[in-house]
């Protein structure tokens, strides 16, 4: 088998991956969180660990993997990095569209490496992150290319500020594969020995999974929507259940390094960590070319619009029994509106109410994309695009009483 020379530079995708706030703790689960993180694992005001991203688009890794034509007996997942612009939702649709940007040669038997980067994006168009990773292909190498170039991070002459030790599971991949990642490595006996390994292999992305969670609970407790940046190498294979401790060292205001190491052997299994965090963008960057039902510019009249369409939208039949009064308040020229619910009424007016159930505050145009149904409500919040102050469980009977 030899690379392909003829797939750096094409494009790739786009490819769309929906997905629910099951998927999200399915992920969560199989990247050890659990009781001790009900962030990450129950629905109610459910968040998303941040390195599920990768698991969400793993199509890309396989058509990289096709279309550079490596050896898959001989791959493994090389260096990933990641640039965050917005929160991962707790669910949506996905849609990515990357390319394979070079091929570098280890040289006969060393193997080769294929990088490729991507751009994934929501419904509504919002990038939500940029990925760069690279491929591995340990039985490609020797034919004729460059070396791929020095990247080293400097790690300080000092014991790391945190070392968060964890334990996965001897059946760890079997619950993470159903993420995504079903490469026969790590799960068949017989092909792990094929690849010159005694037994299946923990997926590095699992490892690299623990890892972020570390870090978060390190640096950012219970706030993953403030991790910006998060980079590594993975250096050395993990057998499942054999403990690791990811070790972090801050460097400055906002950044870190890290690297996590076999916790029995002192061994390094990913190295060159990088990792950056700060308050999320109060909006993130759109495509140039919006994708239809996107969020565009509003004014007073289409939110006026909207919430008459709000209006209609009323089910009597689900708020028989319900009783609440939800505030908006919509920035632009939106205004402040408040809608009243009582035994299967509704009524909505214009201005302030003297008490309110729960207060919502959102964009004008993210407003009308998400009473168009071209952005779903808990998507909206996980990305911070919709603000809930006072009883957020009342909140929750919106998309209950309402056709939205």
């Amino acid at each position: 088998m030899a690379l392909n020379p003829d797939a750096p530079g094409k494009k790739l995708g786009p490819f769309t991956r929906e997905y629910t706030w099951k998927d999200a703790v399915l992920y969560a689960l199989g990247v050890g969180a659990g009781f001790s993180e009900p962030e990450y694992c129950y629905e109610k005001n459910l968040k998303v660990v941040p390195s599920f991203s990768i698991a969400a688009i793993f199509d890309l890794f396989f058509e990289v993997g096709r279309a550079a034509n490596v050896n898959l007996a001989g791959v493994l997942h090389g260096e990933q990095a990641l640039i965050f612009h917005a929160p991962v939702p707790t669910e949506g649709t996905l849609s990515t569209e990357g390319k394979i940007t070079h091929y570098y040669d280890k040289g006969e038997g060393k193997g080769a490496l294929v990088v490729a980067e991507s751009e994934t994006c929501d419904a509504v168009g919002q990038k939500l992150f940029t990925s760069t990773f690279t491929l591995f292909s340990r039985l490609d190498g020797g034919f004729g290319g460059e070396d791929a170039p020095g990247n080293r991070v400097v790690y300080p002459d000092r014991e790391p500020d945190f070392a968060v030790r964890a334990t996965p599971s001897e059946d760890q991949p079997l619950l993470y594969r159903l993420s995504g990642d079903l490469f026969q490595l790590h799960v068949d006996p017989e092909f792990a020995r094929m690849a010159g390994f005694e037994r299946p292999i923990m997926h590095g992305l699992c490892t690299h999974g623990y890892a972020c969670r570390a870090l978060i609970a390190s640096l950012t407790p219970q706030a993953p929507e403030r991790v910006r940046r998060f980079d590594c190498r993975f250096s050395s294979p993990l057998y499942p259940g054999v403990p690791v401790e990811t070790r972090i060292w801050k460097t400055g205001a906002g950044k870190a390094v890290w690297e996590t190491v076999n916790a029995e052997t002192g061994e390094v299994v990913i190295t060159n960590g990088i990792f950056e965090y700060g308050d999320p963008p109060q909006h993130g960057n759109r495509k140039k070319e919006e994708s239809p039902g996107a969020a565009g510019p509003a004014d007073g009249q289409a939110v006026a619009a909207a919430f008459k369409a709000l209006g209609n939208a009323f089910i009597p039949a689900a708020a028989q029994r319900e009783e609440a009064v939800f505030q908006f308040r919509i920035s632009g020229d939106g205004g402040a509106w408040y809608c009243v619910v009582r035994e299967g009424e509704c009524m909505i007016r214009a201005g302030v109410h003297d008490a309110p159930s729960c207060t919502l505050e959102m964009a004008d145009a993210d407003f009308i994309a998400m009473i168009s149904g071209t952005l779903p409500p808990v998507q909206a919040f996980s990305a911070g695009k919709l603000q809930i102050s006072g009883d957020v469980m009342k909140a929750l009977l919106i998309e209950k009483m309402f056709r939205i």
